[in-house]
C-alpha cells in the first residue's frame, strides 16, 4: 500500500538489489523504499554465467541473511524466485513462495514473464502472497531471448510487453520491474497500469528505479565482474577499486613486517605472568633438545649397525 502510495503521490520508488548481511544494513542506513534479493546474486556473488543455475536454496540462504540486515520498519523486502522454481505449475510457484516467505522471511516474492505466468501470479496472490512483476528483458530466459538484449525496440513487441503488464496487473501483481527498454515503453507503462512500475535501463519516466548493490557502488573492479555491469547503470562511487588498493596496501605492510606495529599489538601480559611463562618456555626447550640428541644418538647407532650388517 505505501508504494501505491507513493505513486500517486508521484514519489519516485527507491529499490536496490543487494545480496548479504553487510549490503542490506547499507540500504537500510540509506533510506531506500524496497530491498530486491534478487536472482543476479549467481553472477555478481556466485560467480555464475548466467542467473540459471540458481537455486532456489541458494537463494533462500541470501535472502536470510539481507533480512537480517533490516529492520521490520525499513525497507520492503522483496525475494526473487530462481529460475526453474515456478514455471511448471502455479502449485509449484505457491510452493516456492511459501517457502521464499517462511524460510526467506521475504515480505513479497517476485517472478519473470508476462501472460504466461498470469495465473501463477493470480495463484499466489489469491493464496496471501504479495507479488511483484518482472517484464522487459528477463534474465532467465535469455536461452530464448538471444543474450541480455534490450526488450520493446518495435512497436509490436512494445505492445506486447504492455499487454503483459496488464495481465500481471489484473492478476494481483501489486508492482513491476521494467528492464531494458526504451523510454517511450517506460512512459506508457507507467501511465497505463495502476501499479509502481520500476525501471531498471527504462528510462526517467517510470515510477521508481533499481539498481544492483554492486553495480551502482563500482564494488567489482575484478574484469569477470565489469563484463556484467550494464550500460544504464550511473556508479555512484567507486569502493572497488578503494579495495584492492587497501588490500595492496596491507599485503605490502605484512611483507615488509610493517604490520602489526606496537599500535595493533594491544594486549599485555603482567610481568610476573610473562616471568612464569618464559620458565616454562625454558623448560620445554631443554626437554626438546634432550629429545634432539636422543634422536641423533639412535640414528647413529642404527647408521652404524646397517654398516656393520650389510659390509
Amino acid at each position: 500500500m505505501s508504494l501505491l502510495r507513493m505513486k500517486r503521490m508521484k514519489e519516485r520508488i527507491c529499490m536496490v538489489t543487494c545480496y548479504d548481511y553487510p549490503s542490506a544494513s547499507h540500504v537500510e542506513c540509506a533510506g531506500v523504499d524496497v530491498a530486491l534479493c534478487g536472482d543476479s546474486l549467481g553472477m555478481v556473488e556466485l560467480g555464475y554465467a548466467t542467473t540459471q543455475p540458481l537455486t532456489l536454496d541458494e537463494m533462500l540462504h541470501h535472502c536470510r541473511a539481507v533480512r537480517r540486515g533490516l529492520s521490520e520498519e525499513g525497507p520492503l523486502l522483496v525475494c526473487d524466485l530462481p529460475f526453474g522454481s515456478y514455471e511448471e505449475s502455479p502449485e509449484v510457484a505457491l510452493r516456492a513462495a511459501y517457502r521464499a516467505m517462511k524460510e526467506g522471511r521475504a515480505d513479497a516474492v517476485k517472478l519473470e514473464g508476462g501472460r504466461h505466468v498470469a495465473r501463477s501470479v493470480a495463484k499466489l496472490a489469491k493464496s496471501g502472497v504479495a507479488v511483484m512483476g518482472h517484464v522487459g528483458l528477463t534474465p532467465q530466459s535469455i536461452a530464448t531471448l538471444g543474450g541480455f538484449r534490450a526488450q520493446g525496440r518495435t512497436a509490436v513487441k512494445a505492445r506486447s510487453i504492455l499487454d503483459d503488464a496488464l495481465a500481471l496487473q489484473d492478476a494481483g501483481a501489486f508492482g513491476l520491474v521494467l528492464e531494458c527498454v526504451p523510454p517511450p515503453l517506460g512512459r506508457a507503462l507507467s501511465e497505463a497500469l495502476e501499479i509502481p512500475v520500476i525501471g531498471i535501463g527504462a528510462g526517467p519516466h517510470v515510477d521508481g528505479q533499481v539498481l544492483v548493490y554492486h553495480d551502482l557502488l563500482g564494488a567489482l573492479s575484478h574484469p569477470h565482474h565489469r563484463r556484467f555491469v550494464p550500460k544504464f547503470c550511473k556508479v555512484f562511487a567507486d569502493i572497488g577499486d578503494k579495495a584492492v588498493q587497501g588490500l595492496k596496501a596491507y599485503k605490502h605492510d605484512v611483507k615488509a613486517g610493517a604490520f602489526p606495529d606496537a599500535d595493533f599489538s594491544p594486549y599485555e601480559m603482567p610481568d610476573d605472568e610473562a616471568t612464569k611463562f618464559q620458565a616454562m618456555l625454558d623448560v620445554d626447550r631443554e626437554v626438546r633438545a634432550a629429545k634432539s640428541k636422543q634422536v641423533q644418538q639412535r640414528l647413529k647407532d642404527q647408521d652404524e649397525y646397517e654398516t656393520i650388517h650389510l659390509y
